[in-house]
């Protein structure tokens, strides 16, 4: 895009129109028999990548004459945390029942929320990210720090090694805020903490 940003028509129409090439490779690769149904993320997401998946999803079910089942991003994560190995068959999956009523924290790139699911399919939101996600909080403290891309694996790695050396940043007469911590409500905020990095990086000369 000209202005640095993205054009979603614009998006699409190219995703539609290498749509072709991509799915007579998976014809040549997948087996159609073994397929019962095709499920797609319909949502939330960044448009033009979601369009990718669902222009696709959609010609390939209709490739297989098999039913296409829209699904929801946020839902996918909670019900990823759920599935467990068959004993007998090991490569297929079955869905752990938890004790409803139970808590969801959803942690991701762009979404952070906090969900109490009371039955299958059956949720209500408690709290979610008011500003930046943790995945968002992340990377941008990475990059403020020179670190590679996603930051999460890589500040995680160094601070497992500032606590094997007994390292902290109290030792050094240093802190960062834990942002709403006395809210009355259970939302979250990212946003002060990336920004309190970036000052102490300036207070204590670090190259950024």
């Amino acid at each position: 895009a000209p202005y640095g940003g993205v054009f979603p028509n614009l998006a699409k129409r190219e995703h539609i129109k290498n749509l072709p090439v991509l799915l007579d490779a998976v014809l040549r690769e997948a087996r159609m028999e073994k397929t019962d149904a095709i499920a797609v993320t319909f949502g939330p997401g960044l448009e033009p990548c979601l369009w990718a998946g669902i222009s696709f999803a959609q010609a390939l079910a209709e490739k297989w004459a098999v039913p296409l089942i829209p699904v929801n991003h946020m839902e996918g994560h909670i019900y990823s945390a759920l599935l467990r190995k068959a004993e007998i068959l090991n490569s297929q999956f079955l869905i752990f029942k938890p004790t409803f009523p139970t808590l969801a924290l959803l942690i991701s790139g762009g979404h952070t929320e906090l969900d109490l699911m009371e039955d299958y399919g059956k949720y209500r939101s408690l709290g979610e990210t008011r500003d930046d996600a943790v995945g968002e909080a992340f990377d941008k403290v990475a990059r403020l720090l020179g670190l590679p891309y996603p930051g999460g694996p890589e500040i995680s790695r160094f601070a497992d090694m500032a606590r094997f050396q007994g390292l902290s940043l109290e030792n050094q007469g240093q802190s960062l805020p834990r942002p709403m911590l006395h809210s009355p409500d259970y939302d979250f905020s990212f946003s002060g903490l990336k920004t309190a990095v970036l000052y102490l990086l300036k207070k204590i000369g670090a190259p950024y």
